[in-house]
């Protein structure tokens, strides 16, 4: 590989490795309802587990207040079923057409507890960028080995592969510094 397709390719891990983060931390309660709570919460559809999100619609008709309304009725019992079983700790009102959720307020243990729910999230995070930091200096040392790369681009390369790491994980601290705000704050 070439100094360019590594350093590309870093920066696509890289990538990749923030964007998975920002959908994990969306699934994170906070005090306001989002829809990314349920979206991912897998609804046994005809045999398939299913996402909500292409089960039906969500909105969030009030801050603390989630609505689900499937495209298809007879699913309904079983988003309820779903939701009931996943770690949010709600249970849905069925009024036979919409799924009504309402989040109660969270307590201070609770909010410390997603605290650092979300600093392990972003840990995992920090690990995977590490991880591939790891892969992108080995394929800089194999182009070097196949005298693809001298030994002072080999050099340079790694060096900016720790700098694009570096970068990334500033990424992350941002992320989590406005996560953990958004959940310890009433």
């Amino acid at each position: 590989m070439s100094y360019n397709e590594i350093m590309k390719e870093g920066g696509d891990r890289m990538d990749k490795a923030v964007k998975h983060l920002q959908d994990m931390l969306r699934a994170v309660r906070t005090s306001q309802a989002s829809p990314a709570l349920v979206e991912n919460i897998r609804v046994d559809y005809y045999g398939t587990p299913t996402p909500i999100s292409q089960l039906g619609s969500i909105s969030v008709p009030e801050p603390r207040q989630l609505m689900i309304k499937p495209f298809d009725i007879s699913v309904l019992s079983e988003v309820a079923k779903a939701i009931q079983k996943s770690d949010l700790g709600i249970n849905p009102q069925n009024d036979g057409k919409v799924l009504r959720l309402t989040l109660p307020q969270l307590s201070g243990e609770q909010r410390k507890k997603y605290a650092v729910k979300v600093k392990e999230i972003c840990e995992e995070a920090r690990i995977s960028m590490r991880n591939s930091r790891r892969d992108l200096n080995k394929m800089a040392d194999a182009a070097k080995k196949d005298s693809e790369l001298t030994e002072d681009e080999n050099k340079k390369l790694h060096d900016e592969i720790q700098e694009l790491l570096k970068t990334s994980e500033g990424r992350v601290d941002k992320l989590l510094e406005k996560k953990t705000k958004e959940v310890l704050e009433l």
